[in-house]
Parts: C-alpha cells; structure tokens; sequence
C-alpha cells in the first residue's frame, strides 16, 4: 500500500493529490493513510502535508523498493516482482523460504541483514542504508551441474553494471568483485534440487556501496571496501541495483535460452584478478600453489600446478593473500 502512494504522489508532478483522491483510487480510509504517510516518512521519504489541499511529494527516500528501482529498471522479468524489508536476517533465506511459491526472476531485498553470510558461512556485514543487499529467486531448466555457471553469470553483471557507473572492480573467480585488491561484492548461489532437475536457484548478491571505513569493524577494515571508501563519493544504490538486475536478465537469458555465456565468460576473463597470476587453491586437505592461465568456456578455471601439470577446477576457494 505505501508503494502505491509513493506512486500517486510522484504522478501528481509536484502537486497536492488530496486525500479523498487516494481514499478513493486505493479504497482505504482517511486514518489509514494518514498512518501510511507517517510510515513513508520514516522511511525518508519528505512529504509535506497542507490542510485541504492533501499531500505533496518534496523528495523520494534513499530506499530500494520496487517504486524507486523501477525507474531504472529495463528487464522484463528478473526484478518485476520485489519483496522489500527495512531489516531481516538473511536475504537468501528468505528467497529460499518463498522460493516455490513465487515467480521467477523474484527478488528479496533489504536495507538491512542482522544475519547476511557469504560463502562457507563467512559473516557478511550488512549495515543498514549502506550497501545492495538482494537475492534473486531463479527457475532454469537446467541439470544441477551446470548451476556453477550461474554464478559467473552474476559476477559478469555485477561488473558490467559497475562498469556502466564508472567503475573497475576485478572479478576474483568464481564469486568475488574487488577494488583495490579488497572485497567489494560477493554473491552466494545456492540451490534446492534432485538428481536431473533444478527446483530453483537463489543468488544471493551483497555490495557495499555507500559504507564509510570506520562504519567496518575493525577486523574487516584491511580486507573490505566500499564504493564510497574506494572513490570518495556517494554512490545512488537504486541505480546501481537496477542495472545490475537488467544485465543479469540479459545474461542470464542468453544462457537458459541459446546456451550461450560467452559474453559472461569474456566479461570475466577481461576482468579477471586472478588470470596470469600465482593463487593458493584451498582444498579440504589444505592449500596449494598453482598458477592460473584462463577461465574455460564452461567458466571452469585452467591452472597449472606445482608439478607444471594442467588442471581445470570446477569450484573451489582460491586465495591471493601472500602473494
């Protein structure tokens, strides 16, 4: 309901829309949006309020709900449908719990996580009003071995939107966007399905956009950045998160439709932190030292080991610290 007055007031142009006009287009009482209008200030949103002339609409919020990305928004599915939280624990839990019930191309975002993660249960600062925090709800035809590749296609949206904005941020295979050698954005892909199918996909992406150095805790100050610490200016997150929605969309297609990444796999490999360089290869039983060559068309990553051996890893953690 807020976001259908947000939308009211922003068609009026500027104008007072009174409150019987939005009583009677939305079919709820005066009382009732007079609370809404307090919500909506909360928010952020400034609305000016003038007896018998209604409300007035000065200056939208700095939030991510559907009617302020939609503005930016050209895909036609991926982002349509948006679930919109203040604060919640997790953003891929809740994409996870809704997953079977809702649409494809859905997706949960929050201003805030009080319990985000990234991959290998790694804590995920999350601070309100301060970064992109989403999951996106996706339902590929498509057999389980072939999911890694989803999360390639994330990263090469992630970066190609930053790129639209002006920014250079180095994919660190499979799953990591860095500035300045330090973590900007991670994605967490995770899956429900059976033994040749994929009942659904979540992707969850998490960037830090307008977040300043002493806002981290300090064990994070060394290896975290912000788009704001990393140029100095504050970023329109809205803006950002659409256009990654849209890029996502049209990568994402290709793949499912034509079975086609190859402009994902060039995105990643142009952008690549780690082709060319010597990484440490985690493992189960430890780590290694190998030396990474390319990035395949399967977005498998070609290596070479200790023994000069060629390898290719399908999934795995590479490290660059210590080199």
């Amino acid at each position: 309901m807020k976001q259908q007055i947000v939308k009211l007031l922003k068609s009026a142009g500027g104008d007072f829309v009174s409150g019987q006009l939005i009583s009677e287009k939305l079919n709820v009482s005066r009382a009732a949006i007079w609370k809404y209008m307090n919500a909506l200030k909360e928010e952020g949103y400034e609305i000016e309020s003038v007896s018998r002339k209604g409300y007035r609409l000065i200056e939208s919020a700095d939030v991510l709900t559907s009617s302020e990305v939609e503005k930016y928004l050209t895909a036609t599915s991926i982002g349509r449908n948006l679930v919109y939280f203040k604060t919640i624990g997790s953003t891929n839990d809740e994409a996870k719990r809704i997953a079977f019930d809702t649409v494809n191309g859905t997706v949960v975002v929050s201003e805030e996580q009080t319990n985000g993660r990234g991959r290998l249960g790694r804590v995920w600062s999350s601070p309100i009003g301060k970064g992109i925090w989403m999951s996106v709800v996706l339902k590929p035809d498509i057999i389980p071995e072939k999911v890694s590749r989803i999360t390639l296609i994330g990263a090469a949206a992630v970066c190609k939107a930053l790129q639209e904005m002006g920014v250079d941020a180095k994919i660190k295979w499979p799953n990591d966007l860095l500035l300045s050698k330090k973590k900007l954005c991670g994605i967490l892909t995770e899956m429900s399905a059976e033994l040749n199918h994929v009942n659904y996909i979540v992707m969850g992406i998490g960037i830090n956009v307008n977040i300043e150095l002493e806002e981290y805790p300090e064990e994070l100050r060394d290896i975290a950045t912000s788009l704001k610490i990393a140029t100095g200016e504050d970023f329109n997150r809205q803006e950002l998160m659409a256009r990654i929605l849209n890029n996502l969309e049209r990568l994402y297609t290709e793949f499912i439709e034509k079975d086609d990444m190859s402009e994902s796999i060039r995105v990643c490999k142009e952008n690549s932190l780690l082709i060319g360089e010597k990484v440490f290869l985690i493992e189960r039983g430890g780590k290694r030292e190998v030396k990474v060559i390319d990035i395949d068309e399967a977005g498998e990553l070609i290596v070479i080991n200790e023994n000069g051996e060629m390898e290719t890893i399908i999934s795995g953690e590479v490290s660059v610290r210590g080199f």
